[in-house]
C-alpha cells in the first residue's frame, strides 16, 4: 500500500505556504476574505524525504525551488471550468451538420 503520508526525495508533491497574513492583506477585500491569509498551493518533486505538515523544499517542472509545508503526497489535478453554457451544447453539432450540407451543395 501506498504511503501517502511521507514522501521520498523525487516524489510528486504538493506544498503549501502563507504568502500574506491577515494584517497583511488589501484594505478594500470583503470581509470574509481579508480575515484569511493568502496562501499558495506549488507541486513539484521533493528534494528531501519529510512527512506531511514538514517543511520541505520542492523543484517545479519549470525548475524553481519553493520552501513550504508539505500538505500532499502524489497530488493530484482537480479543476474544472464549471457546468457548460446550454447555448454551446450544441454547437459542434450543429457547425458538423451545416459544414456537411455546404460541402454537399458543392461549396
Amino acid at each position: 500500500m501506498e504511503d501517502t503520508t511521507r514522501c521520498a526525495p523525487g516524489d510528486w508533491v504538493e506544498v503549501e505556504s502563507v504568502l500574506l497574513e491577515p494584517a497583511d492583506r488589501a484594505t478594500n477585500l470583503p470581509e470574509d476574505t481579508a480575515a484569511q491569509p493568502l496562501r499558495m498551493w506549488v507541486k513539484g518533486f521533493a528534494r528531501t524525504a519529510a512527512a506531511v505538515g514538514d517543511e520541505l523544499t520542492v523543484e517545479t517542472m519549470t525548475g524553481r525551488e519553493v520552501t513550504g509545508t508539505l500538505s500532499e503526497v502524489n497530488p493530484g489535478y482537480f479543476h474544472t471550468f464549471g457546468k457548460p453554457a446550454p447555448e454551446l451544447t450544441a454547437v459542434g453539432r450543429d457547425l458538423r451538420a451545416r459544414v456537411a450540407a455546404y460541402r454537399k451543395a458543392g461549396g
